[in-house]
């Protein structure tokens, strides 16, 4: 599956930007700029959790940002702004990610904090 989306203006939610979004199973890419232009690349297997976020004029418009947190050198948070069917492509992310996870075998851990010493679990020489 393939999202294609534009970075609207809250108002009204018009297209007049030049802000691009493609969204496949495996990649998000970015494309801005007219003159100076940049494209920004994230693989859906980096993207580590995924946050909606709406305004009340966005969410007068059916517009949303898609906030994407992930272990990319370039950008850690990809923010996908002012967007229609934010709330699909959001779930669309999380299930993709999570597929490109398993499929390329890779696991994240997190520290859950708390102190370990190591001498708590060791034997006092019984």
């Amino acid at each position: 599956m393939v999202y294609k989306e534009r970075k609207r203006w809250v108002f009204l939610g018009l297209p007049f930007t030049f802000t691009k979004y493609i969204i496949n199973d495996e990649l998000i890419t970015m494309k801005a700029g007219i003159i100076n232009s940049k494209e920004d690349d994230c693989y859906m297997y980096k993207v580590i959790d995924v946050r909606l976020e709406q305004s009340i004029f966005e969410r007068m418009f059916g517009l949303g940002t898609v906030v994407c947190y992930g272990g990319d050198v370039t950008d850690p948070t990809l923010r996908i702004e002012h967007i229609r069917h934010s709330k699909e492509i959001k779930d669309f992310i999380l299930r993709a990610s999570e597929g490109e996870r398993l499929k390329r075998r890779t696991i994240r851990t997190e520290d859950i904090g708390g102190d370990f010493n190591i001498q708590d679990f060791q034997n006092d020489g019984d």
